[in-house]
């Protein structure tokens, strides 16, 4: 798996009217270095045809592409892994379907849950909800940029800050100790998506810098 510094996962909700590629190559162009495709709603043969182009598109400029959820999808379009989430298919189980070479990405929200999934052989793990978010129902409380600070302490597989994560906040990420950031709407939402990528990305290195 490459180390990765913005994750931008796909949100059509957020940039209705704008076709799912050129807002995903819009993002890559602004430095997004590893894409999710999360669809929770269309048909599962929809699902497909968009992990396809999406396949395309990473595979164009040699980033991993990650479906959420759907395992089959993922193997159909020989995704680079799955993301999944804590009441979905047990990761030993998951892992076992996709394979080892594939990469599994698991959303925790607590530092238990953390430590199962380093332990249970997770690629990386989301950290998360660091703030209010509106890019997923049922949503669990925001774990503030407390549980970053828990992870960074205890945690040595990759780890990602998402939830709510926006440019007026993401210093507090930061600070926080995180390296690697995920956004949704503040990307796909963007009217210039490329502008807001090459932002988050200068505040990424530029704390690396300082580090």
């Amino acid at each position: 798996m490459k180390d990765f510094r913005l994750y931008a996962i796909t949100g059509e909700e957020f940039h209705k009217g704008r076709d799912l590629i050129q807002v995903m190559e819009e993002a890559i162009l602004g430095g997004v270095d590893i894409i999710q495709l999360r669809d929770k709603y269309s048909s599962k043969k929809e699902v497909l045809r968009k992990a396809k182009l999406l396949k395309e598109l990473a595979k164009k400029y040699d980033i991993p592409l990650i479906i959420n959820d759907h395992i089959d999808v993922a193997l159909a379009v020989d995704a680079d892994g799955i993301h999944i989430g804590q009441d979905d298919l047990p990761l030993e189980e998951a892992r076992k379907i996709i394979g080892k070479n594939k990469i599994i990405g698991i959303s925790t929200h607590e530092i238990e849950e953390a430590r199962e999934a380093q332990k249970n052989g997770a690629d990386y793990i989301g950290v998360g909800p660091i703030f209010p978010t509106k890019s997923k129902v049922d949503v669990v409380d925001p774990v503030t940029t407390k549980y970053i600070e828990e992870v960074v302490k205890e945690i040595t597989i990759p780890f990602v800050a998402i939830g709510g994560i926006k440019l007026h906040n993401v210093d507090q990420v930061l600070d926080a100790g995180a390296t690697r950031i995920c956004a949704i709407s503040e990307i796909v939402g963007n009217e210039d998506v490329t502008r807001v990528c090459q932002l988050f990305i200068k505040k990424i290195d530029e704390r690396l810098l300082i580090k």
